[in-house]
């Protein structure tokens, strides 16, 4: 039954707003295991939503999915320095094989068996780059071998201490791209175009406007020779990393000794990339466009598009009104809206409208005997552009038919509304490192400014107010007058950054 307590505002505590909704809204839940989840079926068909539309983009451009072990050798791990410096901290370890029973009774214990402990301790999969690039070099000879363009959809282990409902847990759910070479003008043409693919599907799918660009040298992923990110802004300000995509070099090819025999005959190591999303996603999804009644979905994701309410009060008109129901729930997915029929009768169409309202479906239909009489349906937008009447009463034959253009202005409205929100909270030409202190104190924002390329200017701005370099934005973002100097040390600035509190 629906809890029809009103919702924590975006006022009163963005954080407890958030939990609330990805609870009440039947996303997620706690799980028995500290810092893990339980998707439920409601969020995980949002997930499922984001895989199928990003798989496809994936085979689109010429990758393969397959499926590598959850567990890696621990000197899988120790090859590449970088890398497990930065995964060393998070990593789960499996020792032992087995349990034993010990003691008797109600004092009874299981505890490994010390008979069982393994030679090599195995890491959970926290990325996959060692175990691939490992199996790649078995894989590859000549030149001829190449590209290998894989994506792999699995799960993956990174020990948090501070977790939060898919921002940041224990598990999480993610595809990892992973692909070889033969230049590195072949392995960052590739890098760049599967950021295009996030940033195409963030946008057109997600309607969430992201900010790409170059992520710093301290920024970057443990390993790379470079990485590039999609940067997002929730509506409390702070920054989401949405997607990476990582040149890594030849350094994963010297470890794993993944070569290749080139066209003029000699021996070269190959490129390598890698490129992710997670089901961190579904969390930039809710701050991105929830407001105080719940969830708002873009109508390209949203695992019910059209919701239906049957309205009637006696039980003879129940069997018209509800046959109805099922007739325009058949006519729009005949037209391909996902659509559903809400038929519960042990809650009221009230309580039915706030649980759908709560759930984020883009348009509800409401229909009952007074409709039908008058071949009309009552038409209820989630949310609704400036002016446009949040309540319609429209001809039966109209709504069907234009139903699929109103989803489409629907989506449009959200990517325009968070970009709206986005450029409102974005500063350029900041010249005084007070007045920059003073907004990333304050209500936060991308801010925009000069750097000099030093990891000590970097490190003084995260000390001081807690905010990161997000990246160094490619040319279509950057500001139309470069910043001259490095808005810590004065210096003559090598680049533009944008720096932004984060999750």
């Amino acid at each position: 039954m629906a809890n029809e307590k009103a919702l924590t505002t975006h006022a009163e505590s963005f954080s407890e707003w958030y939990n609330e909704v990805v609870l009440r809204a039947e996303l997620a839940d706690y799980s028995p295991v500290r810092g893990c989840m339980v998707i439920r079926p409601y969020g995980f068909r949002l997930w499922e939503l984001m895989r199928d539309r990003l798989d496809l983009r994936f085979r689109e451009t010429g990758h393969q999915n397959a499926y590598f072990p959850l567990f890696i050798p621990q000197s899988f791990l120790a090859r590449e320095a970088q890398h497990v410096e930065g995964f060393a901290k998070e990593a789960a370890i499996v020792t032992h094989t087995r349990l034993m029973s010990v003691g008797e009774g109600e004092n009874a214990t299981l505890v490994p068996d010390p008979a069982s402990k393994l030679e090599e301790p195995l890491i959970v999969r926290p990325t996959s780059e060692t175990i691939i690039y490992e199996m790649f070099s078995k894989w590859v000879q000549s030149y001829r071998d190449l590209p290998l363009l894989y994506n792999q959809w699995a799960n993956v282990v990174r020990w948090e201490m501070r977790t939060r409902l898919f921002l940041r847990t224990t598990e999480f759910l993610w595809q990892e791209g992973h692909t070889a070479h033969v230049s590195e003008a072949e392995a960052e043409e590739e890098t760049l175009r599967m950021l295009g693919v996030y940033r195409e599907f963030m946008e057109g799918w997600l309607a969430m406007p992201v900010v790409t660009g170059r992520k710093s040298e301290s920024e970057k992923f443990a390993g790379a020779l470079r990485t590039y990110t999609c940067e997002a802004m929730m509506q409390d300000n702070k920054a989401l990393q949405n997607g990476t995509s990582h040149n890594l070099g030849q350094n994963f090819a010297k470890q794993f000794a993944l070569k290749f025999a080139s066209e003029a005959g000699t021996e070269e190591y190959a490129w390598n990339t890698s490129w992710g999303v997670s089901t961190r996603m579904v969390g930039g999804l809710v701050m991105t466009h929830g407001d105080d009644k719940g969830l708002v979905l873009p109508p390209k994701i949203a695992p019910i598009q059209v919701v239906i309410v049957p309205i009637f009060r006696k039980p003879q008109e129940g069997v018209e009104v509800l046959s109805k129901a099922q007739e325009l729930s058949a006519a729009l997915a005949a037209a391909g809206v996902r659509a559903h029929v809400d038929a519960r009768d042990n809650l009221t169409p009230g309580a039915k409208y706030y649980e759908w309202e709560l759930k984020g479906v883009p348009l509800r239909l409401e229909v009952g005997p007074k409709d039908i009489a008058k071949q009309q349906v009552v038409l209820v937008s989630r949310v609704q552009a400036e002016g446009e009447e949040r309540k319609q009463f429209l001809p039966e034959a109209e709504a069907l038919a234009t139903m699929g253009r109103r989803l489409d202005d629907y989506q449009a409205l959200l990517l325009e509304r968070a970009r709206a929100r986005r450029d409102a909270n974005t500063y350029r030409g900041v010249d005084s490192y007070d007045r920059f202190r003073e907004i990333l104190d304050g209500a936060g924002g991308f801010v925009y400014t000069g750097w000099c390329g030093s990891a000590e200017c970097e490190a003084k701005v995260k000390d001081d107010v807690k905010a990161t370099l997000r990246c160094l934005p490619f040319e279509e973002f950057r500001s139309p007058e470069a910043p001259a100097t490095c808005i810590v040390c004065g210096q003559p600035s090598t680049a533009e950054a944008i720096w932004a509190k984060a999750y």
